[in-house]
């Protein structure tokens, strides 16, 4: 909308007198409604004063008909813009703000955040001295707004079965789901250091009593890391997560599924006779890791149920439903709290909701999982494993060898 009323503005400024010009603007404030004259003020640089005189006069056409007829301003008239009073001055705030691409790559700005005042500050160095209301305006006019951080780059390279990909895991879902059968999201959550360590995030305490934590961020031996590998039941909204305190190998993946199944999954699907796992291409359930797959062949065999996979493109793990309906709300629970122990850290995560109902069960596992395991050709071929036509390498199914 801002552009749009900027353009009209430029398109018809050269026709306007004075009058009309604040009677039209105060028309397009009027039209917007509440905050309009605010708006207005700030994408055209008029002052609020006149929009709002502009705006009395246009509710009062009978009292303002031939009042100022004589008194319009030639053109050129009136109070001086800052940018025509001080020449350069955009110049010298596109040097600051640009560093990397319009001036100098040693620019005192370079590593701060550019704030009006700090260029009001800068600027001041250089002899010009302005506000930082009127460096705002003069911003603004420049077409330059705050914005924050966009994550849109997924990596050096964007494949080019990417949407095909997403299209043929939603299609699978939904079969699956229409079908009463199992569909879940997985992956690892970040390694948490256990112990009285600063964690990311605010919570509400007694004024001037923070919690006290390590200045450090080194591991506390005796108490570890923990691997929180994670099962989101896309249908059901719940979660479980199994805390490993070993190694994020496949076999600690796999074990966290069994554990979902045994502990949730078979009370909610008792006549299960398949199952959809959506997961990241890479890390311990990756596309290329043979240990991936023949523990889930493992797996198949001792629940007696078909297994399909189905792993999300490289680089975008972000669209895996387990990192925004399940991951998400447990760091918002456990945030500014020191996860000073493995009851602490379990305790959070459980007692992690939602107001659409999430519910989340949490476990300790204390098995040993050794790297290095090495996967031979003949165990890769004694796989009872059939890859889709579309990327076998993405998405394929593993049945029992022998059904229960």
């Amino acid at each position: 909308m801002d552009n749009h009323i900027k353009r009209r503005i430029e398109l018809l400024n050269p026709f306007l007198d004075e009058k009309i010009k604040r009677l039209y603007l105060a028309a397009e404030a009027t039209s917007i409604g509440y905050g309009g004259v605010t708006l207005v003020s700030k994408i055209t640089g008029v002052s609020r004063t006149t929009i709002t005189q502009g705006c009395e006069e246009l509710n009062k056409p009978e009292a303002n008909q031939y009042q100022d007829q004589y008194r319009i301003r030639n053109e050129g008239g009136g109070r001086k813009k800052t940018i025509e009073k001080i020449p350069g001055i955009e110049n010298e705030l596109e040097l600051l703000i640009e560093p990397y691409t319009r001036g100098d790559p040693d620019s005192p700005l370079k590593w701060t955040c550019k704030s009006t005042r700090k260029l009001v500050e800068e600027l001041a160095k250089k002899g010009i001295k302005v506000s930082h209301v009127k460096v705002a305006e003069i911003l603004s006019a420049m077409g330059y707004s705050l914005q924050a951080n966009k994550k849109t780059i997924e990596g050096s390279s964007k494949h080019p079965d990417r949407n095909a990909q997403f299209e043929y895991i939603n299609e699978k879902t939904k079969a699956f789901q229409d079908a009463k059968q199992p569909v879940i999201s997985v992956d690892t959550k970040k390694k948490e250091l256990i112990g009285n360590f600063k964690n990311n995030g605010k919570e509400y305490k007694p004024k001037g009593k923070p919690e006290e934590v390590f200045v450090h961020d080194f591991e506390v031996k005796e108490l570890g890391k923990a691997n929180p590998y994670g099962i989101y039941d896309i249908a059901e909204n719940s979660g479980w997560v199994n805390v490993g305190v070993d190694n994020d190998t496949s076999q600690f993946a796999v074990e966290s599924i069994r554990r979902w199944w045994l502990t949730m999954g078979k009370k909610v699907y008792p006549k299960a006779s398949k199952l959809f796992i959506n997961a990241d291409g890479g890390g311990s359930n990756g596309h290329r890791v043979r240990l991936w797959k023949t523990e889930l062949q493992k797996l198949a065999d001792e629940i007696g149920i078909v297994i399909t996979v189905a792993h999300f493109p490289p680089g975008t793990s972000k669209w895996n439903k387990i990192e925004h309906r399940l991951f998400s709300f447990i760091s918002q629970n456990w945030r500014g709290k020191p996860l000073v122990s493995l009851e602490v850290l379990v305790n959070l995560i459980a007692s992690t909701t939602t107001k659409k109902g999430l519910k989340v069960e949490c476990s300790v596992d204390n098995g040993k999982y050794p790297k290095g395991i090495k996967i031979s050709d003949e165990e890769m071929e004694s796989l009872n494993i059939i890859r889709s036509d579309f990327h076998g390498e993405w998405n394929y199914t593993i049945f029992p060898k022998k059904l229960v």
